[in-house]
């Protein structure tokens, strides 16, 4: 089958690669679309997602849809459009019982935090195990549930956060994952959306998707004490102390962008007068589950994706995803069938 396949910084290749064949309690699926994520950037550009180090050649992806191949078991017809949870999770430990995504040991599609790497699903076809496919309601397109681990991490930092029915909301941060966490927001319910970014772009594609207000950061500021939840999704320091500032006393905000490793420099005396909760959010868990219903019945996600690029213009799609100014999410769309 064909891949594409990260070896190293901005070393991206279109190969071919063993098909892999399902073993019981496994399905194989032809992929169809792949959405170019963060890590997946920083795999390509930086040849590490943080601590996480290609040391040996990975296929980027966990952002996918496609049709079931073959399923040994005969519960799924081949040509059923499905999606995933794309996580492998751990072992588990008391107190964590019902948090399977941060059980220690676990793994993640297109990820180099495991030896051998977990490889990911930008090729021709996936072989995962029968837990972790999601078949696709009717009506809801490939090219959309595209969207659905992202939505999915969204809606995690939503529920983190207590909810945002009929409060008043801060996005900081309009990139992809923003961009869906405001929709996700407006769509349950939230009185009051604001999304802030440096660029003008983001906020663009933010006031498209019927955000009430947009900040451009470094020509204004939100207005302090605001905001009863503010979710982070760029994960710059400057940011969170905006986010600091700008909710109310005892308000929320819920930590969605990745930082890096090692120590931040952060303004935390406010938050601690304020009494605000700054809560930690880590992909997600049933929230996949929930992205897919949100996305069968709401086509407003569909105008969070800028670029739909073959897979034979990898390169420039990841080039075109790192500029944050042009594109919201860039899809692949992989081999097609026939």
């Amino acid at each position: 089958m064909k891949a594409l396949v990260i070896h190293g910084k901005q070393d991206l290749r279109e190969q071919e690669w063993s098909t892999p064949e399902p073993q019981d309690g496994q399905v194989r699926v032809r992929i169809a679309w792949g959405g170019i994520c963060g890590s997946d950037l920083h795999y390509y550009h930086d040849g590490a997602n943080g601590a996480f180090v290609v040391r040996e050649p990975l296929i980027p992806g966990h952002e996918l849809s496609g049709t079931v191949d073959l399923d040994p078991s005969g519960e799924l017809a081949p040509g059923t459009p499905v999606t995933f949870h794309p996580a492998t999770f751990g072992e588990c430990q008391p107190g964590l019982e019902e948090l399977p995504h941060l059980w220690p040991k676990g793994a993640y599609l297109g990820s180099a935090s495991t030896t051998p790497h977990t490889q990911g699903g930008m090729s021709e076809y996936l072989v995962v195990t029968r837990g972790m496919v999601r078949v696709l309601p009717e009506g809801l397109s490939l090219k959309r549930a595209a969207l659905t681990e992202p939505l999915a991490v969204a809606l995690h930092g939503i529920n983190v956060a207590g909810g945002v029915e009929g409060k008043r909301v801060l996005v900081c941060g309009s990139g992809p994952i923003g961009l869906l966490t405001a929709a996700a927001a407006l769509a349950k319910g939230a009185r009051e959306v604001t999304a802030t970014d440096v660029f003008e772009g983001p906020l663009e594609r933010a006031r498209a998707l019927g955000v009430h207000h947009t900040i451009r950061i470094g020509e204004q500021t939100p207005e302090p004490e605001a905001y009863d939840v503010a979710l982070e999704c760029s994960g710059v320091p400057a940011s969170i102390d905006t986010a600091i500032r700008a909710v109310r006393r005892a308000g929320v905000i819920a930590q969605i962008g990745m930082m890096g490793a090692g120590a931040q420099p952060l303004e935390l005396a406010m938050l601690i007068s304020k009494e605000i909760q700054l809560r930690g959010c880590f992909r997600f868990n049933q929230e996949v589950d929930e992205a897919i219903e949100l996305l069968a019945r709401d086509d407003r996600f569909d105008q969070v994706i800028t670029h739909e690029m073959p897979a034979d213009q990898a390169v420039d799609a990841f080039a075109t995803a790192k500029d944050a100014q042009v594109s919201g999410k860039v899809l692949v769309r992989l081999w097609p069938q026939g």
